[in-house]
């Protein structure tokens, strides 16, 4: 029994440490961002399904049901040849990560048997992409803090999740060298939305 508690702890430790290791290296990346990013044409809706598909697995362990929606229209998880056509102007690769850790946190800090929904909604010339859940929410002191290199709202949950405190900083610096911010809204016990603004793509 000892063995196989003391291999578990070692186990979750090992994947933590390497998850802040990973993080540290992305957000090192991005120092530079303003010369490594390539902006290049890509599907708002490709984006939010990329994210939602790389936290499916986690969803269904803790029976959350991940929503894809498209101005306040729900859509399938799987692409269709019905899909609308919404395109920004991104880094791929950058965003994808961004969005992607923001739903990510929400499947970490929502209760079992909740809803985690990615919504593009989109206007004239940008694209906003929020990801909305129904989790413990963010005290308002907290609030501007939350961007901060290791800053964990409950330190306590952050190590049963396996939190860094590195996510948000991250999604941050990857919206600012995008020209844009990410833009928090939340109510404890009532969940959380938080957003990105993005270019459309326009033609030349």
């Amino acid at each position: 029994d000892a063995v196989r508690y003391f291999s578990g702890r070692v186990s979750k430790e090992s994947a933590r440490l390497a998850e802040l290791v990973r993080r540290l290296i992305d957000l090192q990346k991005m120092q530079d961002a303003g010369r490594s990013l390539r902006p290049k044409r890509m599907s708002a809706l490709a984006v939010a399904r990329a994210a939602i598909d790389a936290n499916r697995v986690q969803g269904e362990q803790r029976h959350i049901e991940m929503v894809l929606a498209f101005d306040g229209t729900r859509l399938g998880l799987e692409p269709s040849d019905s899909d609308p056509d919404v395109p920004i102007m991104c880094d791929e690769s950058a965003i994808v990560t961004a969005v992607k850790n923001l739903v990510e946190n929400a499947i970490h800090y929502s209760p079992e048997c909740t809803t985690v929904c990615v919504a593009v909604d989109t206007s004239e010339h940008a694209v906003r992409i929020r990801v909305i859940d129904q989790g413990i929410g963010i005290p308002e002191s907290a609030i501007g803090h939350i961007f901060e290199r290791f800053y964990r709202v409950d330190p306590a949950r952050s190590r049963q999740t396996g939190g860094s405190g590195l996510g948000l900083a991250l999604c941050q610096r990857i919206a600012a060298a995008h020209g844009s911010a990410l833009r928090i809204e939340s109510e404890p016990g009532r969940g959380t939305r938080v957003s990105v603004t993005l270019p459309v793509w326009k033609e030349d």
